[in-house]
């Protein structure tokens, strides 16, 4: 079983998901076996799988690796870092339509649909991404998580990067270290959101609910996103505003943690609603509002700099008039290819 890792020491990893689960032990453990308080704080593991990574030097207290028989003296820091289960080992190739927008013998960038799962999980060991990939390109199996670097949500739509070779994975998962990947999204927002602006806020599990992010989280990491508003609507008397984000990191749920901290949640969005108003129960809309719509890379083998541009899914489009909106406040391919080139410079 691996040892514990960071996106440093490993350069075949994800990028934009957390690596460990960090507790804050209570005083009120005090003499407890670590064990027992692991399987109390995270219910969602067997106490036997708790104990194995334990073991294996996948659990460190106060930094330190140790036994599951240690005993807590309660406010010890602990870090858990989830290993992969024996189900994990062999995925099954699935005749999955792909919506691939580009690809040659090094890599390929999908259009993910909204309900699809990028890779196989508790609950989605099939129909995922994942599964797809290894029926289009079997060979994708030599490959950590069939050359998948980085993730989208669920119910997320957009742009995705997929690595055909070890040397081009390594090489996207160095860019996306070094943050030269450029990620745009659009995300509809609840809210009379300003003109722009930047969100500085570590993104970590939240403590109360082990299911959802947390913006500020003492225990997460480093986040930013940028935003400015491309356009305002309005639905039913509420302020409704249209965003591009762009990531300077990649954390789960970023961009749906930082705008919710801001008072601007998406429209749609099941699990961060803080400030959603009353009048959301009646737009037919189920899903977060949020398209990852450009994506920007240096080329693995040519080294040459790359864009790609995808206009948001039909729901979405369909969206727009409904909160005062039209295809006109879309972003256009060769205004984006303008901005993409000034920031590099």
């Amino acid at each position: 079983m691996a040892l514990p890792h960071t996106p440093d020491s490993n350069p075949i990893d994800y990028i934009d998901e957390e690596d460990f689960i960090a507790l804050e032990i209570p005083h009120e453990v005090d003499g407890e076996r670590l064990d027992k308080v692991l399987a109390s704080a995270l219910p969602d593991y067997s106490r036997n799988r708790l104990k194995s990574w334990v073991e294996a030097g996948a659990v460190t207290v106060d930094g330190k690796v140790t036994k599951a028989r240690h005993l807590l003296r309660g406010g010890e820091s602990i870090k858990v870092f989830p290993q992969e289960m024996p189900e994990q080992f062999d995925f099954a190739p699935e005749n999955i339509a792909l919506d691939v927008v580009y690809e040659d013998d090094t890599i390929m960038v999908i259009n993910k649909p909204a309900g699809l799962v990028v890779h196989p999980a508790a609950g989605n060991w099939t129909g995922t991404l994942l599964n797809g990939l290894l029926f289009r390109y079997p060979e994708l199996k030599q490959l950590p998580r069939a050359g998948i670097v980085h993730r989208l949500d669920k119910d997320t739509s957009g742009l995705m990067v997929v690595a055909r070779t070890d040397i081009a994975q390594t090489s996207l998962v160095r860019q996306l270290q070094e943050r030269t990947v450029g990620r745009r999204y659009l995300a509809w927002v609840w809210g009379d959101a300003p003109s722009q602006g930047k969100v500085l806020a570590s993104v970590g599990r939240d403590q109360r609910d082990r299911l959802k992010m947390a913006a500020g989280s003492a225990q997460g990491k480093p986040a930013a996103t940028l935003f400015r508003r491309l356009a305002k609507g309005m639905f039913s008397a509420s302020p409704v505003a249209l965003l591009e984000c762009r990531l300077e990191t990649g954390r789960t749920h970023q961009i749906r943690v930082h705008l919710e901290s801001l008072g601007f949640p998406l429209l749609g969005d099941p699990v961060y609603r803080k400030k959603t108003p009353g009048v959301a129960k009646s737009l037919p809309f189920e899903r977060q509002a949020l398209h990852a719509y450009a994506l920007s890379l240096q080329h693995p083998a040519t080294q040459e700099i790359m864009t790609w541009f995808c206009l948001p899914p039909d729901d979405l489009k369909l969206l727009l008039p409904q909160v005062g909106m039209s295809e006109d406040d879309l972003p256009k391919e060769a205004a984006l290819l303008a901005s993409i080139k000034n920031d590099q410079h």
